[in-house]
C-alpha cells in the first residue's frame, strides 16, 4: 500500500475488508458481531458508516489491529485516522450527491 493510500481512508477501509475476508475466522466474526449478511456487506460496501464499522472492528481487537496494519503495510495509527474521517458527520455538501 502507498503513502496515498494511507491518506484514503475508503481505500484503507476496503482494504481492510480484504485482510478480515482473507481470514475465514475474522470473516465470521465481523457477520456475527455486526448482524450484517453477505449480501448486505456486498449492497453498501461503498457506504461510509458500513466502511466505518469495518475499520472499528479491526480497531476493536488490538491483535488484528496490528497485524492488519502489518499486512497492508501502515501504521496502525493509518487505520485509526481513516475510522476518524470515515465515522465523522458529513456536512451540508456531502447530501444528496
Amino acid at each position: 500500500m502507498s503513502k496515498k493510500d494511507e491518506g484514503e481512508p475508503e481505500g484503507l477501509a476496503l482494504a481492510a475488508l480484504g485482510w478480515i475476508l482473507s481470514d475465514e475466522d475474522h470473516a465470521d466474526r465481523l457477520l456475527a458481531l455486526t448482524g450484517v449478511s453477505p449480501e448486505e456487506l456486498r449492497e453498501r460496501i461503498g457506504e461510509r458508516f458500513v466502511l466505518a464499522a469495518i475499520l472499528e472492528f479491526v480497531l476493536s481487537h488490538e491483535p488484528d489491529l496490528i497485524a492488519c496494519a502489518e499486512a497492508l503495510g501502515v501504521p496502525p495509527k493509518a487505520l485509526e485516522k481513516a475510522h476518524i474521517a470515515l465515522a465523522a458527520p458529513m456536512g451540508d455538501d456531502d447530501w444528496g450527491a
